[in-house]
């Protein structure tokens, strides 16, 4: 790292037990503790469940989550790469009902704020005190030319993790030897901004070893990303006759997509022809954010950064993806540190005192081969009602294969890490 690795460690120490401290609170045995509706069974939804329950076992926690699975986009990479399963980035929920909590897999349509509920698929309403939602993200179908939710069956996005990841999987392996993977990569905000550059690293280390003649083309439209040359770096190393990445300056913009055709135009007026489309859209926050009222017309939703409750609405608060917590990124850690400080919100306001301060952290951590692995780590307090950024920093350029393989074992620790503490799911690393 290129800042002192004993700092980030004390730093992230710091965050966990200022996160913790609610703990402290004496849990209340009443049957009226409160009531708490979660939105959303990922890495800031389920986190929130199982660390209210922990802070205060008495408040009566539901979780609404449609799916029983839930596949994570963090190492779904890794399962294009053939690197891992989709057993191994899958999880499921019984392991929350032992700690009290009440899993409901049904899909939330509607939010009354003044009423405080919430209607499900059959029309039956649940009552909250606090509400917490962790939509993740959802798809501005249209913002490309072309590309709606039936063209992603033919040009998948898989952008969330689970069925649109076999979809691109199946398609990868059934590829011509001598084939074009193409990507298109989104302006704005979107979930993971180093995710499309570690899939071109894990597609293109499938091609390597199983279609080397074939090319794999980035049409980007972005000039910079995150972890940028530690990317190239790696790509020269690995993938140079593989990778071509057209950035926004040289025409990677695309505008339109014919997904029967699997054809990608640019502003320039070029038409790339693909034998599989990868089409990452542009993104909102998850449509319930809209519904409830909370997202602005940014189409994201602001928060209020000490606690993560709205800036629109009382008693509802947001994590995740679906914020706007910049300088935070959209990540899974970044939604699990921001879902344990907001459970400890909720626990402190139901009881009646002030939350604590919070600190936040985020690791991303991205697999460029099997064993040459790059990160990027922030910490982040507040002052004066925003999120700032304490320090932070990226792996150092020009390491050694050892360096880069504890990277990539830090990545897969870290995976097993948080997805026991989150769904209590023991993934092997």
């Amino acid at each position: 790292m290129n800042f002192s690795r004993r700092k980030w460690l004390t730093t992230i120490a710091q965050a966990s037990a200022a996160t913790a401290a609610i703990t402290a609170f004496p849990a209340i045995a009443k049957s009226d503790a409160g009531r708490v509706i979660i939105v959303g069974g990922g890495f800031g939804g389920a986190t929130a469940a199982r660390y209210i329950k922990r802070f205060n076992p008495a408040i009566q926690v539901t979780l609404i989550e449609p799916a029983k699975i839930f596949y994570t986009c963090p190492f779904s990479n890794m399962v294009l790469g053939g690197l891992r399963q989709m057993e191994q980035i899958a999880h499921r929920y019984d392991n929350l009902k032992t700690f009290g909590i009440e899993v409901v897999h049904d899909l939330v349509i509607a939010v009354d704020t003044d009423k405080k509920t919430v209607r499900l698929r059959d029309n039956s309403t649940l009552a909250y005190d606090k509400l917490l939602l962790s939509p993740g993200i959802d798809f501005r179908w249209g913002a490309i030319e072309g590309y709606d939710e039936e063209a992603s069956l033919l040009a998948p996005h898989a952008w969330k993790a689970g069925e649109q990841t076999v979809i691109l999987k199946k398609q990868l392996e059934a590829m011509p030897d001598n084939g074009k993977f193409v990507m298109v990569i989104p302006e704005g905000a979107f979930r993971c901004p180093p995710g499309p550059y570690e899939r071109a690293s894990m597609v293109a280390h499938y091609l390597k070893h199983h279609k080397p003649k074939a090319k794999l083309i980035i049409l980007d439209a972005q000039d910079n990303f995150s972890k940028q040359s530690l990317f190239e770096q790696g790509w020269s190393t690995f993938y140079r006759d593989i990778i071509e990445r057209v950035p926004l300056s040289l025409g990677g913009k695309v505008t339109r997509i014919d997904a029967k055709a699997l054809e990608a135009e640019t502003e320039f007026g070029d038409l790339i022809k693909a034998d599989v489309l990868n089409v990452i859209p542009p993104q909102q926050a998850g449509l319930i954010a809209q519904t409830a009222g909370v997202a602005n017309e940014t189409l994201w939703v602001p928060i209020e950064a000490d606690t993560f409750e709205s800036q629109a609405v009382n008693d509802v608060y947001v994590v995740g993806d679906a914020t706007i917590a910049a300088p935070m990124p959209k990540s899974g850690f970044s939604a699990n540190t921001q879902a344990k400080v907001a459970a400890a919100a909720i626990v402190a306001s139901l009881a009646g005192k002030e939350a604590t301060k919070g600190l936040f952290a985020n690791t991303c951590y991205s697999l460029i081969a099997p064993d040459y692995g790059i990160s990027v780590a922030g910490a982040y307090t507040t002052e004066a009602g925003k999120m700032v950024e304490r320090s932070g920093g990226v792996s150092p350029m020009d390491a050694d294969e050892a360096f880069r393989k504890r990277e990539a074992d830090y990545g897969a620790d870290w995976y097993a890490a948080i997805s026991l503490d989150i769904w209590g799911t023991h993934v092997k690393a």
